[in-house]
Formats: structure tokens, sequence, C-alpha cells
């Protein structure tokens, strides 16, 4: 074995001691062996207590990096006390394990009916939303569900989501999954059946003849803490215990499932989607055979194209972007000891507290930096040129570790994003795709359903033309 692996094991030891008082609810292990072997370096740690999780992370320094969960590190959490990093090199990577309460992930905790829709309100419904591509097959059943998921970090929570179920179809219902867009406002996500939010898509997608599930995320609806906007990882667990709960929920209600699954997901819920997918074909592919996918307007290239429009000087329509990314990653990565500890004054006070799940977007607008003010001018000036030239700024390792799209898909894949979109450039569909297509996925294509058409006004058109490719496919 490698000697300066040994060294650099044995250092994180003694620096996850020092760091334990850091860990609220959580308890660091010492590594206690590491060996390498001809699938990478197997780590092996304490095991306490059998009936509990652990979750391994790692850094490629001890000076100004993050401690991040690798992307291969699965079951997650595991409940054994080693586990093999196949991407190590022998000169990089302190590691550490955390101690954490395991969940029972997608068990359905409580599951409640919350509205039904004939036919006839349907039509109304769609009409006065100026929905024109959906004609009413079939009466909808929604239920709100709750169930058990995994924090960033691996430890137990609750999260809960929309499922919209069609009736009197007579057939078993191919399932879909609907990831939707961004969101501050914690009673606004799609459990609580506002017809203002996004469980609309999933009414016209189960008037349709499928069975939706529309997962709230982390965060948001009935799961506590503040919401980890575009963590990759959590994004991909809520999910897919959403879609463990659906399961359980439709056998216990007598709407029996086929075997298709379908994904899409508009703005965040396209970067959403893509980490779905990805989830579910690395790790549960026993479990779940997705048919097709359609990410839509999604930042799939967050460290790439999306960090180069944040510091660039065009026009953003919604600047709350980059301040709701800057606290999540920073609630998931600690990137210094407090958000206010990021920011510029007046800005250091004045936005923290808008981040609570009360704000809208506008009103968060409303205190960001206006134009030709840019929002990374919240930072402090020495972060912000810290941002600008360091390729190891902790952001910008935050931002490359929830880049989704650099690695290989099997589902066939249609990506959706308008010329026009100015909130999510398309060139990060453009990169995605044009990846994937150097690294031989053949079964992928990037579509315009509206080129002159901005963010908004290209949701429809592509959940449309999405619509009509699983129709063919179901």
């Amino acid at each position: 074995m490698n000697h300066r692996f040994i060294f650099r094991l044995l250092l994180v030891c003694f620096v996850v001691c020092d760091l334990a008082t850091a860990m609220a609810q959580t308890s660091l292990l010492q590594i206690t062996n590491a060996s390498q072997t001809e699938r990478g370096f197997r780590l092996m740690w304490q095991r306490p207590s059998e009936a509990d999780g652990y979750t391994l992370q790692f850094r490629d320094t001890l000076g100004d990096d993050l401690w991040r969960v690798p992307q291969q590190f699965y079951p997650f959490p595991a409940f054994t006390n080693e586990w093999t990093d196949a991407d190590a090199t022998n000169a990089s990577r302190f590691f550490r394990v955390v101690q954490v309460t395991p969940a029972e992930r997608g068990k359905l905790i409580s599951i409640n009916l919350a509205t039904n829709f004939s036919i006839l309100k349907l039509q109304f419904m769609f009409a006065l939303a100026g929905i024109t591509d959906v004609t009413p097959r079939y009466p909808v059943r929604i239920y709100k569900v709750v169930y058990e998921s995994i924090t960033p970090l691996g430890e137990r929570t609750t999260a809960s989501g929309a499922l919209c179920l069609p009736e009197n179809t007579g057939n078993a219902l191919p399932l879909l999954s609907y990831q939707h867009g961004t969101i501050t406002q914690t009673n606004k996500a799609p459990s609580s059946m506002d017809l203002g939010t996004e469980v609309t898509v999933g009414i016209a997608f189960a008037t349709s003849g499928y069975a939706v599930a529309v997962p709230d995320y982390l965060g948001l609806g009935n799961s506590p803490g503040l919401h980890p906007y575009h963590h990759a990882r959590s994004e991909a667990t809520a999910c897919v215990d959403m879609l463990r709960s659906v399961k359980t929920a439709c056998a216990t209600n007598g709407f029996p499932l086929t075997n298709r699954l379908f994904l899409c997901g508009y703005s965040q819920g396209g970067h959403t989607t893509m980490a779905l997918l990805r989830e579910l074909e690395w790790f549960h592919s026993s479990e779940f055979t997705v048919t097709a996918c359609a990410p839509m307007a999604g930042a799939y290239d967050l460290s790439g194209v999306t960090a180069a429009d944040f510091l660039s000087d065009r026009p953003k329509p919604n600047p709350y972007y980059f301040l709701y990314l800057l606290a999540a990653y920073q609630e998931v990565y600690e990137l210094a000891p407090s958000l206010a500890d990021l920011l510029v004054a007046p800005y250091s006070t004045t936005l923290p507290p808008l981040l609570g799940g009360n704000s809208t977007g506008s009103e968060i607008n409303a205190l960001m930096p206006q134009y030709p003010d840019q929002p990374t001018q919240i930072l402090k000036p020495e972060y912000l040129a810290d941002f600008k030239t360091n390729s190891h700024n902790p952001l910008r390792i935050a931002l490359e570790d929830n880049d989704v799209y650099r690695w290989k898909p099997v589902t066939p894949l249609r990506f959706y994003h308008c010329a026009g979109d100015q909130d999510v450039i398309k060139s990060n569909s453009i990169v995605a795709v044009s990846y994937l297509q150097s690294i031989g996925v053949s079964d992928v294509s990037l579509n315009d359903p509206l080129p002159t058409g901005d963010h908004g006004d290209c949701v429809q058109p592509s959940l449309v033309q999405a619509r009509t490719w699983f129709d063919s496919l179901r």
C-alpha cells in the first residue's frame, strides 16, 4: 500500500477528533484500516452500533477544501463498516466517517386524499389556466404523501409530495415523476395542492392516464430545514424515496402500475431530473427501469456555464437564484462559518432572514443588487475575487460537485430548452448534450420547442412535446 496515502488517512483521523464538536446530531468515527485493492482504496472504520448508518466523506486538502460525499457512495448511508473508493489516487483524498440515524427510505408515513377533480372541473381549470393542449380523459384523485428520506448527510428525515391518480381507466398505469422548478415558500410546494403551483402539471399528466409523483424535495412542504437548492444527491434521494412511497400507496389503494417509468422536470426540475436518472441508473436499476427521460431548461453545467453566467454582465431576471444557491451550499458544505460571513453589508443582515420559507422570489429580488449591478456583488469583495480566479474556491468546488451531466446514461433522453431563455441559458443544455454525444450516448437529443420563448413561455410547449413522446412509449 502507498505510504503517502496511509499518512493522509492517519492525519484525517486526528482531524476528525478535533472536529467532533462541530457535528450536530452526528458522531465522527475513526478510520481504522485502509488497503489498496484492484478496485481502489478499501476503507474500514469503527462500528459502535449495528443499528446506525455511516456516511463517508472526503476532501482533497485539509485547508480550503470541502467535505463531500463521494458520488459513488452507496448504500447511502452504509450499514457496514467498510467502503472502497475507486476514484481515490495515492496522492489525494482525506476521509472521515459520520455516524447517522438511518431512515427506512421510502417508508410511507401517511397518505391523505386531498381532492378530486371531475372531467368538468378539469376542463374549467385548464381553460382558466390557459392550458389548451390537454383534453381531460379521466377524473383525477390527488393525495398528499409523507414519507421517510435522508438529508444530504444521510441522516433520517421526512419529505412530502403530491400523488395524482386517474380514476376509472380500467388499466394498470405507467408511472411518471415530475420534478418542479424553483420555489422559496415552503407552503407553495406541490403537496399544498395550491393550483397556482406545479401540481397542475401532475394533474395534466394524470388525466391523460399516468400515475404521477410530484415530489416537494427536502426543506419544502412537510420537510424540515432549508431546502438544499440544486444539491444533486439530495434532490435525487428525495425523489427516489418518493417513488418508493408512491408504489406502496398505489398498491394499497387499488391503482396497479405497469413497468413503465417516465421522468421529466422543468428549470430546477430539469437539474433534479438528471440527478434522479443518475441515481436510479447507478444504484437502483434492479428496482426501477426508466423508460424515457425529458429534462427541461435545467442548469446542468453549474460549474461551467452557470458560474460564468453568474459572473457575466448580462441582466439576470431573477438574481435571487444566486442567493438561494449560495445559502443552500452554505448549509450543505459549510463554505464559511455562516451565510452572513460570505456577504457584504448591508446584504449580510438584510438577506439571510428572507430564506426562512415565507418570502417569494420577487420579494427577495427586490433586496438584491439591481442591474447593472450583478447578484454576485452580494459577496464580500475578497470572496468574490477568489471565486472569479481560484479554481479551488469552495463555492466553485460545490458547484462542480453538483454538475449532473458527466456520466453515461442508457435511458433515452430528450432535452428541451428554448433559445430565448434568460433565466437558465440554453448553453447548459448544449454543453450537456454535446458531452453525452462525445462519450457515445446515442439516444440523446436537444429540442427547442419555441426558439423565441423565454423561461416561462417554454414550459407548456416543452411539456406537450415530452408528453407526446412519452405517449408513444407507454
